[in-house]
């Protein structure tokens, strides 16, 4: 199966490992899609309390965060439906791996803080998109499919964001250097499937 993207600010695309992956686990890929979008929502919360001052951050993160709980919710209900039950589960490497690139100095703690945020996004983006083209549920994945949109929305706004407080050219180029970042941390693909994994 090869797969491609048109996804700009990812440096490569999912492997097919990866979908076999998910479409033969799609409760565990459910359960974790629900911790996913609980994370995102806290992400965004957290970026408006550390950045009370940038009022355009603090607009649009507000949307972000009420638009991830009703994925979150949306994506309960799909749990509910499967009586799967909702559990801890274990945690790639991804988002940590990728949030310790996070630079600790401002205004670079902001830029990467940003950058990282609008990578995953573009990657839930994608790989919501691949489950929405591949899952054999047809209701599943039209459900798929219409969370489409907004992931692609959310990641152009945390980019948009980070040309906003920050250069464009430096903005460009540490989006290079952790877009290449997250590429490799996707290299080994867990063991475990994940929507990042």
């Amino acid at each position: 199966m090869t797969l491609s993207t048109k996804i700009k600010i990812l440096e490569q695309a999912t492997s097919s490992q990866w979908l076999e992956q998910a479409l033969a686990s799609m409760n565990t890929v459910l359960l974790d899609h629900s911790h996913c979008e609980k994370k995102a929502a806290s992400v965004a919360i957290n970026m408006m309390f550390r950045y009370p001052a940038h009022r355009s951050l603090v607009r649009q993160l507000t949307a972000i965060a009420k638009e991830e709980l009703e994925h979150f919710e949306q994506v309960n209900q799909w749990l509910d439906r499967k009586n799967i039950k909702i559990t801890a589960l274990n945690s790639p490497p991804y988002g940590k791996e990728l949030k310790s690139q996070i630079r600790h100095q401002e205004p670079d703690r902001l830029l990467d803080s940003l950058l990282v945020s609008a990578l995953i996004e573009a990657r839930s983006h994608e790989r919501l998109g691949l489950l929405g083209e591949h899952c054999p549920e047809p209701e599943l994945a039209k459900f798929y499919r219409g969370l489409m949109a907004s992931e692609a929305r959310h990641y152009g706004i945390y980019w948009v964001l980070a040309t906003e407080y920050c250069d464009r050219t430096l903005v460009n180029q540490r989006l290079a250097e952790l877009s290449h970042f997250e590429s490799q941390i996707l290299s080994n693909l867990y063991h475990e499937p994940r929507i990042h994994s």
